[in-house]
Order: C-alpha cells, then sequence, then structure tokens
C-alpha cells in the first residue's frame, strides 16, 4: 500500500472549505461571557453548555464516508458522548490508508480489521499495554482509515470523567493525550466496530464547526517515511487549551 501523500495544500484546501461554512459557535477555551471557566476553559454546566447539547443530533452515517485527511478537522468541535460523559473535540490526527503510519498498513488482522470497516464506527487500540485509543473510522469500507482522538474537552459528567482518570482536577491534563480520553469515556477494545451513528452506547453528536484552526505534524510516528512523519495531518481547536504536547509544532492554517 504505497502511493503519494495528500499534501499539505490539500489540509489547507479542506480547512478553508471549512471556515466558509457555518460560523462558529463556542468550544472549549479560554475566554469570558459564554459559559466557561477563564482559569481552565472548561465549558462549565451553563446555558452555553446545556444549549449545545439540547441543539445536538446524531451525526449520521454520510458524515464519515470521506478520506480521513478531509473528515479530521471536521470533527473537530463536535461532541463525544457516553452516558453522561459528553466530551468536545478539539484535537485529531489522520490517518490514511497509504499512510506508513497508520495501522492499516499491516493489512487486515485481528487487531486492525475494525479499521477496514465502514466510516462511521469505531476503532479502539491498547498502547503499550496501558492506554485505550480512540479512533473514529473514516471513509468506504475495505479503505483502511481512521482519525484518532487526541484530546477534548469536559461538557458534562465532570465527576465520572474525573473518577475514571483518578484525577480530581478540571484543568486541560485531564483530557489532552489520547489515552486519556480513552479513560475518560470507560473504553475498552469491546468497542471497536461500535456505529457512532446509532443512539445508545457510544454516539457522536453534531457541534460547532470550528473557523480556526490549527495544523502541523501529527505526534508519536518517528517509524514512519519522512514524507508521512512531516504531513501536517494533525488538528487542533486555535486557541484552546485543550490540546495536547507538543504545542510549537502546530501552526494557523
Amino acid at each position: 500500500m504505497t502511493s503519494a501523500p495528500k499534501s499539505s495544500t490539500h489540509s489547507r484546501r479542506t480547512v478553508r472549505r471549512i471556515k466558509k461554512g457555518q460560523a462558529a459557535l463556542p468550544v472549549a477555551s479560554d475566554g469570558n461571557g459564554d459559559g466557561r471557566s477563564p482559569a481552565s476553559g472548561l465549558l462549565v454546566h451553563s446555558n452555553t453548555s446545556l444549549d449545545l447539547l439540547g441543539a445536538a443530533a446524531l451525526l449520521p452515517w454520510g458524515f464519515y464516508q470521506i478520506d480521513a485527511l478531509d473528515l479530521a478537522p471536521r470533527l473537530l468541535g463536535k461532541l463525544l458522548r457516553r452516558d453522561e460523559v459528553v466530551l468536545q473535540i478539539t484535537e485529531v490526527e489522520a490517518y490514511r490508508p497509504n499512510d506508513s503510519a497508520c495501522h492499516g498498513r499491516f493489512g487486515i488482522t485481528v487487531r486492525t480489521a475494525p479499521v477496514f470497516g465502514p466510516g462511521g464506527h469505531a476503532y479502539v487500540y491498547l498502547c503499550y499495554g496501558i492506554h485505550m485509543m480512540l479512533n473514529i473510522v473514516a471513509d468506504k469500507e475495505g479503505v483502511g482509515a481512521a482519525v484518532l482522538i487526541r484530546s477534548c474537552a469536559p461538557v458534562s459528567g465532570l465527576e465520572t470523567i474525573q473518577q475514571r482518570r483518578g484525577q480530581k482536577t478540571d484543568k486541560p491534563a485531564l483530557l489532552t493525550g489520547p489515552g486519556k480520553v480513552g479513560q475518560a469515556l470507560g473504553l475498552s477494545t469491546s468497542w471497536s466496530n461500535h456505529p457512532l451513528y446509532i443512539p445508545g452506547g457510544l454516539e457522536l453528536l453534531d457541534g460547532p464547526e470550528q473557523e480556526n484552526i490549527l495544523v502541523g505534524p501529527r505526534v508519536g510516528i518517528d517509524y514512519a517515511l519522512p514524507e508521512h512523519v512531516n504531513a501536517p495531518w494533525r488538528f487542533a481547536v486555535a486557541g484552546s487549551r485543550w490540546i495536547s504536547a507538543p504545542k510549537s509544532t502546530l501552526k494557523p492554517s
């Protein structure tokens, strides 16, 4: 599975298309007067967060049937919900079929089979024997592509998140990192293949499209080919504190 990767120009075009869409609504980031804590960037239990949840609808199957590089920035601002816990996505990474950093490079195995399933399903794998990493499968069945959820901000269920994480804090360290997101949602590999567009269990809800997006190279893929190591396929919400390290490699799109 080898071919030239999509260039950084494609990433910029994707972000520009998003900017031409609907106006951005609040996301968990620094600021005042919008229901968020200025100290932590937390979307607190206020009218803003309640309105956000009340207006949120399940994203349909068709939303996911696109290239992972196009899906990734569109996931920013969307809402992951499992029972009382709701998280807003603030940082993601795209992994494509001809990508030497993608699990799909190994072909279909017991572990990677969910990546080759239809877009809109979860792919959860165990990293270093410790961390549960949540990915959202992209594109058509058989393609082998997904988007890793790197960081989120809490919208509801903070006490449950803190209990699962073993941390009594509302600061960004609670959810900045893919293993932390998986732990906060209480995920295991048994959630792989779960459809995110069907009510119940783990769901992905619509949320505000983000106007200002940061892009940069992905994290921890030094084993990949140079063109994939350097590809700007990591996306994050500009102005949010809920972004994992390193932040210095992220630049405005």
